[in-house]
């Protein structure tokens, strides 16, 4: 057999070879189509290329190449010092210096035996470089914050996107960072499903193991998949040291289901039960808990259940089902780690069916909608007791507009509600307001009057408060006026548009006598420079106000000159009363001053990183401040920022001073801290103080997090999280709590440590 030596040379091969289909498996809680690849067909030759320094071999047999050897074919290469091609067989053996590219995966050892066709075979002493699926191949020369890596004893190909390393150790640290690894006598990666299975797996961080598991299943890039999710610890002081261990099923990409044991040494197990589900015309969750055995409450058993769905039916209606419960008075005080939930004293059971729509020549819209809404009212806390609302049974409301009317505007509310209350008066509300207005604008002014009547009727059960079966006929009238004016003008430098916008807003309502009628949901409005600007001063229907009052209004923004980005608002409202007020709530009393508090506002961005906004009500009757707040905003950058804030209420009465950060400090370090504190009370109504540490491949928080829950309890839970990229997390997860006590808060995520998530 003749040999061939030539300085370089390449040689083509024609391979009839099956390409394996794609498949895509979507990894979000949201409905989508399977995308299937039609593969060629097993006749389709696929060219096979050979370069080698020398090459020689028998013509449709065997072909073996030597000297900066490179084989390549649709989407695979294989670089070595020697190698050997079978072409009966589809197998190649190579040697020394081995580097085999996979689609964008990098695998390097001593020695490679693989068959083309199969995608099977195996590389001793391999290291290796696992890219996501999907990325843009050309940048091998980096490590990605997406990518992992790892090394074993040996490597075996099980098909298309399918290994398994033997005493592999698996990372996603850059190369040269061992800070954590993960440790397994066998790790299977199936990139297709984007899974990792471990068998004998420990992790290991900074040198010390400090997690065993004779079986872990993870995502290889946080995706979701069936399995155990590491356990998560914590303490609090009202269970004790805790342990959760969920257990996560991937039903389907639109389904899943988590089961959550909480383990709280002084109370028992709590099993949490998680099912979602999203489809194209319905969603919906539902949770739920049970503690059979509470050993802080002589064996109580306790529960807790939230069914939620939503339903888009045919022609336009939708549907929304909404149903909580608990077992007793204080069990979110005792088992909830949240503020939102400890705080929670009305538990809602409702559903509602409904239509938005427009009318067919699109001059107007209309809304329908129906609703049965109960209540549970919880008392946790004696020194505070909560009045139970009303449960609406059912609920009808119905809202239509049509535009260019006779050049008009017209408008229809409507509304009926049967209320129910175990110790209230009992009965039934029917409200029409139809109204019409002559809008009356031009491009710098606008007047706008409106006409309408309210018509109300009540039928009320057998009581002894003295209330009869009534209707209730008022006329409304409002006039709403407006100016726009405009100025360029500087301010440090810089050029700005400036506006003046004056505004007055007349309400005539007369007076009737409503001491007859029950209240069923009506209460005082806070003013404000929303409120300020209505009809009534009543929320609800069972209180009208009678009205001849006129709201002077004044607000000026600063405009950026080049995009028209509002920058800073200024303004100023209040209002004035030509006639003594004769309609009120039972047990109040009427007004005796001729005007409302004087309301003022400031909101905008004051300084480059700053942003501030602070409110005044002023009680020019009295003189004296009726509310007042101020707070500012400093975020030179993401990841940086210092919120601090301070409300007064004379009323209520209530003074608190509020200050939360997250800042660098050094090294990779940042604080996290929280202080809302009650100067009324000389009591810290909400903690937190704690720090997180983000090293590009993973990331540790520590967190402190204490805060009221009744006016003689407190709740103080520790939070301590060791996130590795791309595996798991280990330990009580703190991300709620910060997010909702620190504004501006972003985490520090490990994959991109300078940038939000």
């Amino acid at each position: 057999m003749q040999k061939l030596r030539i300085t370089r040379l390449s040689l083509a091969v024609m391979c009839a070879l099956p390409l394996a289909a794609g498949a895509q498996q979507g990894l979000q809680l949201k409905s989508q189509p399977t995308l299937m690849l039609i593969p060629p067909t097993p006749k389709e030759e696929v060219p096979l290329f050979i370069e080698a320094d020398r090459l020689q071999g028998r013509q449709d047999q065997e072909t073996e190449a030597a000297g900066g050897v490179r084989l390549r074919q649709r989407g695979q290469a294989v670089h070595a010092d020697r190698l050997r091609y079978d072409k009966p067989s589809n197998e190649v053996q190579a040697e020394g210096n081995v580097r085999m590219e996979l689609g964008s995966d990098l695998i390097e050892g001593a020695r490679l035996q693989y068959n083309l066709q199969s995608d099977r075979g195996s590389m001793e002493q391999p290291s290796f470089t696992l890219r996501k699926p999907g990325e843009i191949e050309g940048q091998r020369q980096l490590f990605r914050d997406t990518d992992t890596r790892g090394t074993a004893e040996r490597i075996l190909f099980d098909g298309p996107s399918q290994y398994r390393a033997q005493n592999a150790r698996y990372t996603s640290c850059g190369p040269g960072d061992d800070a954590w690894y993960l440790r397994a006598g066998d790790l299977a990666i199936d990139k297709d499903r984007d899974v990792g299975v471990a068998h004998g797996a420990s992790i290991v961080f900074m040198e010390v193991p400090i997690f065993y598991s004779p079986y872990l299943s993870f995502s290889l890039h946080q995706g979701r998949k069936s399995g155990f999710i590491t356990p998560h610890y914590g303490s609090t002081n009202t269970g004790g040291t805790e342990i959760t261990v969920p257990y996560y099923w991937n039903i389907a990409p639109n389904r899943d289901y988590t089961l959550s044991p909480r383990v709280m040494t002084r109370r028992g197990v709590l099993a949490n039960n998680e099912f979602r589900y999203l489809d194209p015309t319905y969603s919906g969750e539902s949770l739920a808990e049970i503690l059979p055995d509470d050993r802080a409450r002589d064996g109580e058993q306790r529960w807790a259940y939230i069914v939620r769905h939503r339903q888009t039916l045919p022609n336009g209606w939708n549907g929304m089902l909404n149903l909580q419960r608990v077992s007793d008075d204080t069990y979110f005080t005792d088992l909830s780690t949240q503020i939102t939930s400890t705080s929670q004293v009305l538990v809602p059971q409702e559903g509602t069916i409904g239509r938005v729509g427009n009318w067919a020549d699109g001059a107007g819209s209309y809304g329908l909608s129906v609703m049965a809404q109960r209540w549970q009212t919880l008392q946790p806390d004696p020194l505070a007791p909560v009045t139970p609302p009303y449960n609406r049974l059912p609920q009808l409301t119905l809202n239509a507009g049509r535009q260019e009317v006779w050049h008009s505007d017209f408008d229809f509310y409507g509304q009926y509600v049967g209320f129910e209350h175990p110790t209230q008066v009992n009965g039934q509300r029917s409200v029409a307001y139809p109204s019409v207005s002559l809008p009356l604008q031009t491009p710098y002014a606008y007047v706008t009057p409106k006409l309408g009547v309210t018509v109300t009727n009540y039928s009320v059960s057998q009581n002894t408060a003295g209330y009869t079966n009534e209707t209730r006929t008022l006329p409304v009238f409002s006039t709403d006026t407006g100016m726009v004016f405009e100025r360029p003008t500087t301010f440090g430098g810089a050029p700005f548009l400036q506006t003046l916008e004056p505004r007055l807003y007349y309400v005539y309502i007369p007076y009737h006598d409503q001491s007859g009628i029950p209240v069923f949901d009506s209460a005082q409005q806070d003013i404000n420079f929303t409120t300020i600007y209505s009809e009534n001063q009543f929320s609800g229907w069972d209180r009208i106000n009678d009205a001849n009052q006129l709201t002077f209004g004044a607000t000026s923004r600063f405009l950026g000159a080049d995009n028209g980005a509002e920058l800073v608002r200024v303004g100023l409202a209040q209002r004035y009363y030509f006639s003594t007020q004769r309609v009120t709530l039972p047990g109040e009393a009427p007004r005796t001053s001729n005007s409302s508090d004087l309301l003022a506002a400031l909101s905008g961005n004051i300084a480059p990183h700053w942003t501030a906004n602070a409110g005044w009500q002023y009680s020019t009757h009295v003189s004296q401040t009726q509310k007042f707040n101020i707070g500012t905003r400093y975020q030179p950058k993401p990841g940086s920022v210092f919120n601090a804030s301070y409300r007064e209420n004379i009323t209520t009465p209530l003074r608190q001073t509020d200050i939360s950060a997250q800042w660098p400090v050094f090294g990779g370090w940042t604080g996290l801290a929280r202080w809302n504190y009650s100067l009324q009370e000389n009591r810290l109504l909400e903690g937190l103080i704690g720090a997180e540490y983000n090293a590009n491949c993973w990331a540790l928080r520590v967190v402190a997090h204490r805060f009221a829950i009744t006016t003689l309890q407190e709740s103080t839970t520790f939070f301590l999280q060791l996130e590795l990229n791309g595996i798991s997390r280990i330990g009580s997860n703190p991300m709620d709590a910060l997010r909702r006590n620190i504004g501006g808060y972003v985490r520090q995520d490990p994959r991109t440590p300078q940038e939000p998530r």
